[in-house]
């Protein structure tokens, strides 16, 4: 695992110099703290820093084959020991034990149609200095990140982070007011669009190709596929297809851990973990002295069924509240949720015990619709002719009305059968993006008005496809790409775990699992009110029924306690300071003092003043880390382990 960067201009002339890719592998030191590389040529210039999982002495990037072509590479591909036999068989000789080389060997030899056989989460560049072409490419859910600029002139400057953008000089931090209502509509920016002006991120699943000044081409080598065009299920069971996906997720030269949080998805994880390890399993969990978001019981409960080596981290207040900023740091834009910072304050244990790779189950729900947003759908829809179908909502979302937040009764179907217009192609998410709302209603007018519609672009956005699918496969699809790639998979997932060194690999985000998943029938993933069927049958094979058998519990984290506690940090009152938010410019100084008021009178309890705040206190805090004063880069103090010169020399380094 590593942190990536480069700069590419469109004629040659002299070689980048040493300085911006210093400072680029001391931006993304985080990612990769076991050292760093670059590689420089005329006009060119490249960095990588490492994170050791595989190939501990001679795995260093970047990569240079024969031909000149040169990789960096950031991510795992899980089976490149049966690839790298296969290029063996073709007499492609490999000089490293990494999956870093054997991507770009694969690609040498077969073109960009190899990258259908990678089976893992990655994102990496290959230069080639005879055409002036670098390649960039993305996982198929986006799991690892990739930010790029395209100046005027044409020079290319990308990274794994847009601080690694910054960091090289060549690139300005200022707010994009669309990218920022991205993030208050669905919770984070969608892809290519970022909160930062003129920077993007690759698309998942995309591949990007400039060449001497020009993107020459711009398009999905992957996309989900629901309906019809679903691949078929294959001839392997389920179980089968997550115990090979375990097995491979945890090839490593280095220990393997598991995230645990006591739910369905964690827990088999773990436990098809513990059978494909050759030692005792590590877990880890985050709990909450407050028993309205602890889980602790629960994972105690599987740790001790699983026999792991269990380690808890304990998230209060004061926890959140000390860590929000440097988390808003990492994940490079503003937040609706605290639910991120515990990941964090998670990650830094994790690495703290020498794990550096962790287990996790993320994308269980998008796949085998376990939220309970998609039994929501399929009453609303029920609803739409038979009215009493609506009384099932009052077993959804009990935690919203232990915090204060929604009472049940008719006024609360209500508000669910009248969230919007059933013809609506976000019909699915109707009631998340009015919750969001709140955020906005903050905003300036004119904010607002540059801002523009983010609902209405994601509309414009759709697949043609997408119309052909069923209400429940659309919510899937709406959930895999606004919200667990956004949100889940980048600031709750990648940034806070790599912000202290820690890999995260995701086993139900192998696209085998996805295909499988998708081609189930419906009723396989939700009967009634029976969510996860399928999976809940393999986890009665691995575990025991009380845990087979829980219902979801979504993970949380207090909202405004944090902020406004006895003890609370200086700087929360001054970020929302109307002197501070009038400087800032983004959210209405009187509209958020009616909101302070509110939290400091301990009235704020429910979801979308929680979410409100947050957003605000976020936004204050990125825009003063970013676009104010509040970060410096600094060049790297130590050598780079690898110093290529490009075109120099024609022979394969890093070996």
């Amino acid at each position: 695992m590593c942190g990536i960067g480069g700069i590419v201009r469109p004629e040659g002339g002299e070689a980048i110099g040493p300085e911006p890719l210093r400072r680029m592998a001391a931006a993304l030191h985080h990612r990769g703290p076991d050292g760093y590389g670059i590689a420089r040529g005329p006009g060119t210039g490249l960095v990588s820093t490492r994170l050791a999982i595989f190939d501990i002495p001679g795995g260093w990037q970047p990569i240079r084959s024969e031909s000149g072509t040169t990789i960096v590479y950031n991510g795992e591909v899980y089976n490149h020991p049966e690839l790298r036999a296969d290029l063996a068989a073709s007499g492609v000789a490999c000089r490293t034990l990494t999956d870093t080389e054997v991507v770009l060997r694969l690609i040498e030899r077969d073109g960009l149609d190899a990258l259908h056989r990678l089976n893992g989460q990655f994102a990496f560049a290959l230069y080639e200095p005879g055409p002036r072409r670098l390649t960039m490419v993305r996982d198929r859910f986006g799991v690892r990140p990739l930010h790029y600029a395209l100046k005027a002139g044409g020079t290319l400057v990308f990274a794994s982070e847009a601080k690694g953008l910054f960091a090289s000089g060549e690139v300005d931090a200022r707010p994009d007011l669309g990218g920022l209502d991205d993030v208050f509509t669905t919770w984070g920016p969608r892809a290519p669009r970022t909160p930062f002006a003129g920077v993007h991120q690759l698309r998942p699943g995309g591949l990007l190709v400039w060449e001497r000044g020009r993107v020459v081409a711009d398009r999905t080598w992957w996309r989900p596929e629901y309906g019809a065009a679903a691949a078929e299920a294959t001839e392997e069971s389920l179980e089968e297809l997550l115990r090979d996906s375990v097995r491979l997720r945890l090839r490593a030269d280095v220990p393997v851990g598991s995230y645990l949080s006591g739910g369905l998805d964690s827990s088999v994880v773990t436990a098809l973990a513990r059978d494909a390890s050759d030692h005792q399993l590590r877990t880890f969990s985050v709990a909450f002295a407050d028993a309205l978001y602890d889980e602790r019981s629960q994972q105690e409960e599987v740790a001790r069924a699983l026999g792991t080596e269990h380690h808890v981290v304990e998230a209060g207040a004061a926890d959140i509240a000390g860590a929000f900023r440097d988390v808003v740091l990492h994940a490079e834009t503003p937040l609706i949720r605290t639910a991120p910072v515990p990941l964090a304050l998670l990650a830094r244990r994790t690495r703290e015990q020498g794990i550096t790779v962790v287990a996790s189950g993320e994308g269980a729900d998008e796949l085998f619709w376990g939220y309970d947003l998609f039994k929501e759908v399929a009453i609303r829809r029920a609803a739409l002719t038979d009215e009493s179908a609506l009384e099932a909502l009052d077993d959804l979302y009990p935690y919203l009305a232990e915090a204060g937040g929604a009472r049940r009764g008719p006024a609360w179907r209500r508000a669910f059968a009248d969230a919007g217009d059933p013809d609506d192609p976000l019909f699915s998410h109707q009631t998340r993006l009015n919750a969001t709302a709140a955020v906005k209603a903050l905003y300036r007018p004119e904010v607002a008005l540059e801002a523009g519609d983010s609902a209405a672009r994601l509309r414009a956005a759709l697949p043609e496809r997408f119309e052909g699918w069923s209400a429940l496969e659309r919510a899937a699809y709406l959930e895999l790409t606004t919200l667990m790639e956004p949100y889940l998979l980048a600031a709750q997932g990648d940034r806070v775990a790599m912000a202290h060194g820690v890999e995260g690999r995701y086993p139900f985000l192998d696209h085998r699992v996805f295909e499988h998943a998708v081609a189930l029938a419906p009723g396989r993933k939700l009967d009634g009110m029976h969510d996860k069927i399928a999976l809940r049958e393999v986890a009665a094979r691995v575990l025991p029924a009380s845990i087979a058998e829980r219902p979801k519990q979504p993970y949380r984290a207090p909202a405004v306690d944090p902020f406004f506690v006895p003890g609370a940090p200086e700087w929360v009152a001054e970020r929302l300071s109307e002197d501070a938010l009038r400087q800032v410019g983004i959210f209405d100084e009187r509209r958020v003092a009616g909101l302070v008021r509110r939290c400091q009178a301990g009235r704020a309890t429910g979801l979308r003043e929680g979410m409100a705040l947050v957003g605000v206190l976020s936004t204050q805090v990125w825009h003063d880390t970013f676009c104010g004063d509040g970060l410096q880069y600094s060049s790297h103090t130590a050598d780079p382990m690898i110093d290529i010169e490009l075109e120099a020399q024609p022979a394969m380094e890093g070996a």
